[in-house]
């Protein structure tokens, strides 16, 4: 009796991928399969599959990481259907939460990606990823300039100079900057410390600028739609919204205002057992630079929005970080209703 294949076989690999080596298990939809190292090549493991498992449905899954989606965009030119996932979304059982080695991390991918447990995360088209290394770029030199403020600062109040009060704030202005520089010390080395953290800074400042000038530029030029929407929102500037465009990438795709604060973090956390609920501030899990940066635009909205400012003042009283977490959803559902609508925001206009 000859038989046929009435289905076609499917193939799950599960991988932990590293700089140097990967892990992978490779279940099928029969057999638990096994574990193998190999070395971080996806034709390698295009190779493999096309010699042992022939003909099957293949689905790769990996944890979102350092190693960014080239492998993702790799598998999916083989034909196969990939995911890259939250590490969080990955569900551990047991003692399977106290052991933790690159294979048993490959084997759970596997069996959750076999039991259609997993799902993706979204992954920017190369272009729009590569516009937010920029973004991010830019985020980093924000931290250097902070920093190499505060060791001024303190190399300053270590040496018990007393910086005069018009220039005691948060603006370093240039007639502050030329004070730095005439100050004299005892001795020479501390001048010398102090000239080569005024370069540093001076170096920063200008690569600040200069990132800040280039990503708004090629946001105005490719993405001159929701650019100028985004910046037509009370409390949401360049910046800001060049964060949202790289960050966030096109918010169309985000079905409703609740997803999308449920994908920045600007969603409540509940706890309920039997008959007791209890709020537990926001979720966790977020885009933390997002939510940070929609969190400081609601300042500015509302200093800017008369609406904003009713809103915020029928909350005082409460928590100051509670109401502006609420500003701050607000402010995020303009965002989504202008790119949405595609008609500017304008002030006063009932929502």
């Amino acid at each position: 009796m000859k038989s046929e294949q009435t289905a076609q076989p499917k193939l799950y690999i599960g991988i932990d991928i590293h700089k140097r080596s990967w892990k992978i298990h490779c279940a099928t939809d029969l057999f638990s399969g096994k574990s193998f190292t190999m070395p971080p090549k996806p034709a390698l493991l295009e190779t493999y599959v096309k010699k042992h498992f022939p003909d099957h449905e293949v689905t790769t899954a990996y944890e979102a990481g350092c190693c960014g989606y080239y492998a993702h965009r790799s598998f999916e030119s083989y034909g196969w259907r990939s995911l890259v996932v939250n590490p969080a979304d990955i569900h551990r059982k047991g003692k399977e939460r106290y052991t933790k080695t690159d294979k048993i991390d490959a084997q759970l991918i596997a069996r959750e990606l076999k039991d259609g447990r997993l799902d993706g995360v979204h992954v920017p088209e190369v272009e729009r990823e590569q516009l937010r290394s920029l973004f991010r770029r830019r985020n980093d030199l924000v931290k250097d300039f902070r920093r190499i403020k505060s060791y001024i600062k303190m190399q300053l109040l270590y040496f018990g100079v007393s910086v005069p009060e018009e220039f005691d704030n948060d603006h370093w202005s240039h007639n502050f900057r030329y004070w730095l520089d005439s100050l004299e010390f005892d001795h020479s080395t501390a001048r010398e410390s102090l000239d080569s953290r005024m370069r540093s800074f001076r170096f920063i400042d200008k690569e600040l600028r200069d990132v800040s000038t280039k990503l708004r530029a090629y946001c105005r030029k490719h993405y001159k739609k929701d650019y100028y929407l985004l910046r037509s929102i009370p409390g949401i500037g360049g910046i800001v919204a060049c964060g949202i465009i790289c960050e966030l990438g096109d918010l169309r795709r985000f079905n409703n205002v609740k997803h999308l604060a449920g994908y920045v973090g600007l969603a409540p956390g509940v706890h309920q057992s039997g008959d007791n609920q209890r709020h537990t501030g926001i979720t966790m899990r977020a885009h933390r630079l997002m939510r940070s940066y929609f969190i400081e635009a609601s300042w500015q909205a509302i200093r800017t929005d008369p609406v904003m400012q009713a809103y915020y003042r029928k909350h005082v009283g409460k928590n100051v970080k509670s109401i502006i977490v609420k500003v701050a959803r607000k402010l995020l559902s303009r965002a989504l209703a202008v790119i949405k609508t595609e008609i500017p925001y304008a002030i006063g206009v009932v929502e």
